[in-house]
């Protein structure tokens, strides 16, 4: 029995001296409990919002205070006319937007009645129909208001429109979501596994000693996971237009460019993986872990990132999917240009060379 609890003692020994391990056991549950625990959540905060106030009289000013007071919503642009409304939805921030009529008070008291308009982007379903349920019993709850203050029988009525998904399809949000998951986490780990085989099995030396420079032969390793994914992304695009009636309003050709940009972005990641890591098991992990989750909760394909905290808001900057997401949304369903896109496609661009460069710098000092 002595000898059976010195062994044991043992282990414990080898646990608590490997780092590594000891940041699976008690790292990972805290992450994850502090990720599930604020960001799987469908109750929206603060979504931005934009207003078209035609009317601009007291009650008016009264209804709009009242929508960003409930804390749900910022009015984030007031509009001047119809025609910025489209412009305001391409820019990508705004979640919906009221329009007030002209006349609001003056027909509200003398008709007893009025209709204001909501407008939601639906590209993501859920948000829209939540925010449309936020406004609707915002405005219900101004209506009852205003009777109690004047003793009269008031109606204001709301006329409901979804933007770029009128049936709600739930597959509108799916489709790119999935695409951009499969297309991270096969090209990543993918390439980061092919990287660390050639450490593990010891062969890596030998193409050091070839005519190639160390750049040369990680471009060499990934060219044809670059090809295979492209032709992954096209197969994954013409099945959601094919088979799930997923629109491309916007340019194929741009839709196309900005697949193979995302490509080399999660390939650039898997090459970065395989720089700090030695073993097939160990990059499929990082690959794995470090990336299935994270896209899944702070890419804003499941759960909208403006109902987390502030600093989850943050971290989902550094999250490429995220922008991808936002890039195939704009071009399938609202038709954007390269001119409404520009800032996510920069910053997937300036990842893609982040991540290289800190790769072959780490490459070159690990393996000389």
């Amino acid at each position: 029995m002595h000898q059976f609890l010195v062994f044991v003692r043992k282990e414990f020994y080898h646990i608590f001296r490997d780092k590594r391990t000891l940041l699976i056991l008690f790292g990972m549950p805290v992450v994850q409990i502090i990720l599930f625990g604020f960001a799987i959540t469908n109750e929206i905060r603060e979504a931005k919002i934009a207003v078209l106030d035609q009317s601009h009289d007291y009650y008016s000013r009264r209804l709009t205070d009242k929508l960003v007071a409930s804390g749900y919503l910022i009015t984030d642009q007031y509009l001047q006319s119809n025609n910025q409304v489209e412009t305001a939805f391409k820019a990508g921030e705004i979640k919906m937007v009221v329009v007030i009529p002209a006349k609001f008070g003056e027909d509200f008291f003398h008709q007893k009645k009025v209709t204001v308009q909501l407008l939601a982007d639906a590209g993501d379903p859920n948000t829209a129909t939540t925010l449309l349920n936020y406004a609707t019993a915002i405005i219900s709850s101004y209506q009852q208001e205003l009777e109690l203050q004047n003793n009269l029988p008031l109606t204001i009525n709301t006329t409901v429109r979804m933007r770029y998904n009128p049936a709600l399809k739930s597959v509108f949000l799916f489709v790119p979501g999935v695409m951009t998951l499969i297309l991270l986490l096969v090209s990543a780990m993918m390439t980061s596994i092919t990287i660390t085989r050639e450490k593990e099995l010891g062969t890596m030396e030998i193409l050091l000693v070839s005519p190639l420079p160390p750049a040369m032969i990680i471009i060499g390793k990934v060219m044809p996971y670059i090809l295979l994914a492209f032709v992954n992304a096209v197969i994954i695009l013409s099945m959601g237009v094919g088979i799930f009636g997923m629109p491309i309003k916007g340019s194929i050709l741009l839709l196309l460019l900005e697949c193979v940009l995302f490509v080399l972005t999660s390939l650039s990641l898997g090459i970065l993986i395989s720089t700090v890591t030695n073993t097939q098991q160990t990059a499929m992990m990082a690959s794995m872990m470090g990336l299935l989750m994270p896209t899944v909760l702070l890419s804003g394909f499941i759960f909208p990132v403006e109902s987390m905290p502030e600093p989850l808001q943050v971290l989902s900057n550094v999250m490429p999917a995220k922008w991808f997401i936002i890039i195939l949304k704009d071009i399938m369903l609202k038709g954007a240009g390269l001119r409404d896109i520009w800032l996510q496609t920069g910053i997937l661009a300036g990842m893609t060379l982040f991540f290289l460069g800190i790769s072959i710098r780490n490459f070159k000092i690990r393996l000389n």
